[in-house]
């Protein structure tokens, strides 16, 4: 096995989130009368968390006190319908299994507000995480390498035993500020090109590509 620890971003990367942001998100536009987003222009905008989010998602001079009455309420409603259509991606519940029975700890540290990463931490892989984290009051946002400082040293696991995976540009410097190995995936809201000129140096097409990079065979 390459590495002892695999931490892994959320969205994009092990769980498709897109179909229930997109509806919450058009939800929430909809009830305070703005007009409402494409799943394309949603995807485009996932990575830095809910208020970045909101912020592109709502039209250009909106006030912040006015983004803030949408992001609460959006952040309310996605609670509350995080997990309607959300699903891991082909092939990640294999692959957390290999890594297990390869005695490699698999952690995942998110943008997405921390309650609604347990939530679906708690759904979707059940037993298979030894840590998550999602965006907390008390800890810069990625790419800031805060979480997963915090993750190595609850483990007790180098960085240099330790490989961080995301699917876009802000994963790439999260994983350089941590001053750590990084494997992108092509599969969720970035494409290979994009990725590429954000900086990756390993990309991954499919979840067994991932598998081989990390050591295993699914």
């Amino acid at each position: 096995m390459k590495y002892k620890l695999a931490i892994f971003d959320l969205d994009g990367t092990i769980l498709d989130t897109l179909a229930d942001l997109t509806a919450s998100v058009n939800y929430a536009l909809e009830r305070f009368g703005y007009p409402t987003r494409t799943a394309a222009e949603v995807r485009r905008f996932l990575g830095n968390g809910s208020v970045v989010l909101m912020t592109k998602s709502l039209p250009s001079g909106t006030s912040e006190a006015d983004r803030n009455k949408v992001l609460d309420f959006y952040n309310d409603y996605y609670q509350a319908h995080c997990n309607l259509e959300t699903r891991p991606y082909e092939g990640i519940p294999e692959l957390f299994s290999k890594l297990r029975s390869a005695d490699c700890k698999i952690a995942v540290v998110s943008n997405k507000p921390d309650s609604a990463v347990q939530v679906l931490c708690r759904e979707h892989f059940c037993d298979s995480l030894d840590a998550a984290t999602g965006q907390r009051s008390d800890v810069r946002k990625k790419p800031a390498p805060d979480a997963i400082n915090d993750i190595l040293n609850k483990l007790s696991i180098d960085r240099k035993d330790s490989v961080y995976v995301g699917d876009s540009e802000v994963d790439i410097a999260t994983a350089g500020n941590a001053a750590m190995d990084c494997i992108s995936v092509e599969w969720g809201f970035r494409d290979r090109d994009f990725l590429m000129e954000s900086g990756a140096t390993v990309v991954a097409s499919d979840v067994a590509e991932l598998a081989q990079m990390l050591g295993i065979m699914i």
